[in-house]
């Protein structure tokens, strides 16, 4: 098989997310630790970082490995779900695995993955694991899947556990409830292995505190180590100016990250850098550290988080897709002076819409897109839910291309499109 013929393969065979939802998610770690048992352990042969949240997970891995890459270190970092390209889930320094790696990797292992009949994200996990082992890499930053207790990524052993921001989502299979999520996100703190907490949250922090106390764990929250004074957004940067309360200075970053829900993204972050600088032997540098912030995207290949399309009319898309990440939408459009505001919108079948679309004003211009899975709502869908919250200026579509091309044409040079609802959605954009 050639890449895209390996890739199909991995889809077509096995249960993956996308397409199937919670059916394709394995709630045990039967399957991936005899997956790595067969292929040697990997994950045993380097130090990680494991990041977890509903909301911030991504960015802040993203940022560890910007910083991890400026202090030269050679960092591997494990995310999900791809946009474009599978292979955007196994970085190394940034770089892509190569497509030979991916074929190899299967053909080698096919049998024992026909037999094991693990999901696609298990798959992905195993593989990941045996890349940086094999390119030695100093240190990986591995990103959660959907959870943390019983995720796949929850057999290796970090130097570090982060949970950023806890949120309603995926309710169906972590829980309806914050208490219940946040009880799924602390799986991944393990045995006297320190956790930091990105936001402290009335409702979570009781469930953080007893299973931290239980793994003899040191519990760190970045609010009681840093605090942000000010920001202030430009066109390509957030200028941050952020106090240190154990030597009590004062730093201003620039993060090219866009979006003011960053700053606790920014301060769990940097308080994960001071506990590995205090507890482990690598050495994080104050310069590797803003160098590392104000160059994630161009680091690291990120794409799809507050991404700019295009200047006139100003283009946006965003993979946020739950309530914290529209609320920062709503606030965005309220200062931002635009002749006339136009969503793209698509969203899978179990999204609450209360929270997302519901809180976004009727008045302006929507375009309604399906996407190219069995998760998607539809375009029927979709003009019902339009109905169902008042919508009268819209139009449905099929796919989110021709969604833009609808709004692209009605927007004037002073208006605002925004694309987002979906990570699926915004990784069928064709410019992307």
């Amino acid at each position: 098989m050639n890449y895209q013929e390996t890739v199909q393969y991995l889809y077509a065979q096995l249960p993956a997310f996308q397409n199937a939802g919670a059916k394709a998610l394995k709630p045990t770690l039967a399957n991936i630790t005899s997956f790595c048992s067969y292929l040697g352990n990997p994950q045993d042969n380097f130090k990680a970082i494991h990041v977890a949240g509903t909301n911030g997970k991504g960015s802040s891995s993203h940022m560890l490995a910007s910083i991890f890459q400026e202090a030269g270190y050679k960092t591997g970092l494990y995310t999900s779900p791809h946009l474009k390209d599978f292979r955007e889930r196994f970085r190394i320094n940034g770089d892509l695995v190569s497509q030979k790696s991916v074929i190899n990797f299967v053909e080698e292992h096919q049998e024992y993955i026909s037999n094991l009949k693990p999901s696609f994200f298990e798959v992905t996990v195993a593989m990941a694991f045996d890349f940086f082992s094999k390119e030695d890499v100093d240190i990986a930053i591995i990103e959660t899947g959907l959870g943390g207790r019983l995720d796949s990524t929850n057999i290796i052993n970090p130097i570090l556990s982060l949970i950023t921001n806890i949120g309603l989502d995926h309710t169906d299979v972590l829980g309806d409830t914050l208490e219940k999520i946040a009880f799924e996100k602390a799986g991944i703190i393990k045995e006297q292995v320190p956790v930091v907490i990105s936001e402290r949250q009335a409702e979570t922090s009781p469930v953080f505190k007893d299973v931290a106390l239980v793994r003899n764990s040191e519990l760190i929250y970045a609010q009681d180590l840093y605090q942000v004074y000010q920001e202030k957004g430009f066109e390509l940067i957030t200028k941050y100016l952020v106090e240190c309360f154990t030597n009590s200075t004062k730093e201003e970053y620039d993060l090219d990250l866009r979006g003011t829900y960053q700053k606790n993204n920014l301060i769990g972050v940097l308080a994960a850098i001071q506990v590995i600088n205090k507890s482990t032997s690598f050495n994080i540098s104050k310069r590797a550290i803003s160098n590392g912030l104000n160059n994630v995207i161009s680091n690291t290949g990120l794409k799809g988080r507050w991404q700019k399309l295009s200047e006139s009319p100003l283009t946006i898309c965003d993979t946020g897709h739950n309530g914290h990440a529209f609320s920062f939408l709503k606030d965005y459009i309220s200062v931002l002076n635009a002749s006339n505001i136009h969503f793209v919108l698509g969203f899978a079948a179990d999204k609450d819409l209360e929270t997302t679309l519901g809180i976004l004003p009727k008045s302006c211009n929507y375009y309604l897109s399906a996407f190219n899975s069995p998760r998607s709502k539809t375009k029927e869908e979709l003009n019902s839910i339009a109905i169902y919250f008042n919508i009268t200026k819209v139009a449905c579509f099929d796919n989110v291309n021709a969604a833009i091309q609808a709004a692209t044409v009605k927007a004037k040079p002073g208006d605002f499109i925004y694309i987002g609802g979906s990570t699926y959605l915004v990784a069928e954009i064709e410019n992307l």
